[in-house]
């Protein structure tokens, strides 16, 4: 009788047991999610270039996979056609239009300082430009301590988060080359290295966090090619729009305007302020005009195009992409706010996967 005892004790409501294995569990937990804090405060900028890798990896292999259904091709030739076919078109953009971009380039730095000198001198002329100029910060022309007291100083400061990815060895140009090579080698194979990390997980949890891999790579093809159209149709609208109103420098805004709407909503107000500091120089009726437009174009593309898109590849909310890129952005900088929508669209499609659906009975 007292071994019968003894044996049902570990299973019995009142016992030790179930509260020790608990705890234990909440113990594992939290060690976790510390451990990945520590890790991403340690390694950030290494994290971020190694997801950058794979979203590049995924825009190659996803591309090769379209020659591979349609031509029937293997996949290394379909990935040696994607290849060369970019690199002859960034090559024949370069031959043609390389001089060109450049020197709209640098004609749009030149006038956004003529332009930033103008306002400033137009704001310390009226009292309430000189409160605006007591609050806003030295990175944005301000009078608050701590920097170069122009506009200018922010596109410094935007170029200093991006060289300090890696440590000052590489650089922006070096991250990016080798963003672009690990990427390419994990296009030409990725299913070593998948494999090779599904080998460091428990046998058991192996299904499962193959289901999640391939559900990560379904959900960033999905967002790159959503985001691609939508920067594609931003940047053509706004490059149109802005030579209609008689901008100058339409077509390197339209370009601007078109890479900026890769990060969400952020980039939208990134890509309108250098179209509206140019507009002042015409006008009143002009910066309107420009403001209009950049309002009616992200009206059409929140309201008509997002819902397009979203219906074929991934629906974020709002609130929580804006939130994400906060976040990310506090945590990992510059970086992290250009990556923050796929980064979130992948952890959504994890979380999506490891929760079960909510019936009607649960919902709100």
């Amino acid at each position: 009788m007292a071994s019968d005892n003894r044996a049902a004790s570990p299973t019995s409501p009142d016992g030790g047991t179930t509260t020790q294995a608990h705890f234990l569990r909440i113990a594992r937990l939290t060690l976790g999610a510390l451990a990945i804090g520590m890790l991403i405060w340690l390694m950030g900028d290494v994290l971020m270039v190694i997801f950058a890798s794979v979203l590049c990896a995924v825009v190659l292999y996803g591309l090769a996979r379209i020659l591979v259904r349609h031509l029937r091709l293997s996949h290394g030739w379909a990935l040696s056609i994607v290849v060369l076919t970019l690199i002859s078109m960034a090559a024949l953009l370069v031959w043609n239009s390389g001089p060109a971009i450049a020197n709209e380039a640098v004609r749009l730095q030149e006038a956004l300082r003529q332009q930033e000198t103008a306002l400033r001198g137009n704001l310390q002329n009226s009292a309430m430009g000189q409160v605006i100029l007591k609050y806003l910060p030295a990175s944005l022309g301000g009078q608050q301590t701590g920097g170069d007291n122009s506009l200018a100083s922010l596109g410094s400061r935007i170029a200093g988060s991006m060289t300090g990815i890696l440590g000052s060895a590489f650089g922006a140009i070096g991250t990016i080359v080798v963003v672009l090579i690990a990427g390419l080698y994990f296009a030409m194979d990725p299913a070593s290295y998948a494999n090779g990390l599904l080998r460091l997980v428990p046998q058991d949890s192996r299904p499962k966090v193959r289901s999640l891999l391939l559900r990560a790579g379904r959900t960033l093809w999905a967002w790159v090619a959503g985001q691609a159209l939508d920067m594609l149709v931003v940047g053509t609208l706004s490059g149109i729009g802005l030579w209609f109103i008689g901008v100058p420098l339409a077509l390197a805004l339209g370009v601007l305007a078109g890479l900026c709407n890769f990060v969400p909503y952020i980039g939208a107000i990134m890509g309108a302020v250098p179209a509206l500091l140019l507009a002042l120089s015409l006008g009143t009726r002009e910066t309107i005009m420009v403001a209009a437009l950049y309002g009616v174009i992200q009206f059409l593309e929140g309201n008509v195009l997002a819902p397009f898109i979203q219906r074929h590849a991934v629906q974020m909310p709002p609130a929580l992409t804006v939130l994400s890129q906060t976040l990310f952005g506090a945590i990992l900088g510059f970086p992290g706010l250009i990556l923050a929508s796929p980064l979130t669209a992948v952890l959504l499609a994890i979380l999506d996967g490891l929760t079960q659906p909510l019936s009607k009975k649960d919902r709100l």
